[in-house]
């Protein structure tokens, strides 16, 4: 069971990706450009973290660094996992620049967080070909990731008045 132990690393990792995102998107000081400042800056991360670091596992282990060398459909389908991923994160930036305040963090994480697994699951069945298989339990998980998403969006704690007045920064 240790897929567990990295399903909850991916858990806390994407929990606190959005908070962590929105705090470095609205420290840029560029009301206009910090949001793809920040994307630019996630992309660095994705850089470093998703082709520096293989390259080094892989040539520690002796593998093959030549990546065209692999099979088409593999890399094909692993670019296009990665520019949705990338094309996911710069939707979140865009949302942050939308919201009508950084209390609406929650609630579009929760919206990404709910509706990814449905879309997922949907997606994962129709490509298999498994809606023969498909049990109400199943189909009852789809209903409560939408209703949980729901009752986090619906109820995530928002000011209720106007936002508090600005600190004047000490010279």
């Amino acid at each position: 069971m240790n897929y567990i132990y990295f399903a909850l690393l991916t858990v806390v990792c994407w929990g606190t990706y959005g908070v962590c995102m929105h705090i470095g998107s609205s420290n840029m000081a560029d009301k206009e450009n910090g949001r793809i400042m920040a994307f630019l800056w996630v992309g660095l991360a994705y850089f470093l973290t998703a082709v520096v670091a293989p390259l080094i596992i892989l040539k520690l282990k002796g593998g093959n660094i030549a990546f065209w060398s692999y099979p088409t459909k593999g890399w094909q389908w692993s670019l296009i996992a990665g520019t949705l991923g990338a094309i996911g994160a710069l939707g979140v930036l865009l949302a942050f620049g939308k919201m009508p305040s950084p209390a609406y963090v929650p609630v579009i994480m929760s919206i990404i967080f709910a509706g990814a697994p449905m879309v997922n699951a949907i997606v994962s069945t129709t490509k298999e070909n498994n809606w023969g298989n498909v049990k109400p339990l199943f189909l009852l998980g789809i209903a409560l990731a939408a209703g949980g998403g729901y009752l986090l969006t619906k109820h995530a704690p928002k000011p209720t008045g106007p936002p508090p007045p600005a600190k004047a920064e000490k010279s």
